[in-house]
């Protein structure tokens, strides 16, 4: 992972959601409520839930989640105020422990997923393990290396054996406070999300092409920046 990402975390505390991504919140939980199928009474896991805006949107629908990031100051800014039925723990998803707990898993950019050099099956893996066998539903959101290449920036940096893109950034705090931040992540294709998909034992029942706050059923293009996946958990 990324080492400097706590640390980010850390520097941005609330300052994260001013972030233009972060604003569609309520678009993106009720398209995935649909595409899900989730209802009242069910539970969901949040991989990288960050301060916790899909988790807590998902909790004002009843449903009870359970929100983990790595960065302990974005899981106090998730648990502060949040409605019930919402949880939030440090943790890594690469480590994740549950056990067939829960009905579904997310995990959306800019989220814990594609932010892991070289581990993305690991984090994948434990997703799936989170989820009941048979009915465990996944949707997952990835950087397209489609978009990235296409629309490649000065300040970007795409290696094509990994598929990994580094980006040099400036953070800004509450306080209005910048320090220099370098993000690594890795960008894919939809037929790379599909094997590692298959190798996780999830079977891929959509991938679309999307946007943050703009979630719809696109085919893959070259036009968006991320890909939405959804499946189930082999039984």
């Amino acid at each position: 992972m990324n080492s400097a990402w706590p640390a980010a975390g850390e520097f941005l505390g609330r300052a994260y959601l001013r972030y233009s991504f972060t604003k569609g919140t309520e678009q993106e939980v009720g398209f995935l409520v649909d595409a899900l199928g989730l209802e009242p009474g069910m539970r969901v896991l949040d991989v990288g839930c960050g301060p916790g805006r899909h988790a807590r949107a998902l909790a004002t629908r009843g449903i009870e989640v359970v929100g983990v990031d790595i960065s302990p100051r974005f899981v106090d800014v998730a648990a502060e105020g949040a409605p019930s039925g919402a949880t939030f723990v440090v943790g890594d998803a690469r480590r994740l422990t549950y056990d067939a707990e829960f009905d579904a898993v997310i995990s959306l950019c800019q989220g814990g997923f594609g932010l892991v050099r070289g581990d993305d099956s690991s984090v994948l893996d434990g997703m799936v393990r989170a989820v009941r066998p048979g009915t465990g539903r996944l949707a997952l959101t990835a950087f397209s290396a489609y978009f990235c290449v296409r629309f490649l920036e000065d300040t970007d940096a795409f290696d094509a054996a990994t598929g990994v893109n580094v980006e040099q950034t400036t953070l800004k705090d509450e306080t209005g406070n910048e320090i220099p931040f370098e993000l690594d992540t890795t960008c894919f294709t939809p037929r790379e999300l599909r094997l590692l998909c298959a190798a996780a034992g999830v079977d891929v029942d959509h991938v679309w092409s999307t946007s943050p706050g703009r979630y719809a059923r696109n085919p893959p293009d070259l036009d968006h920046p991320e890909f939405l996946v959804l499946g189930r958990r082999r039984a």
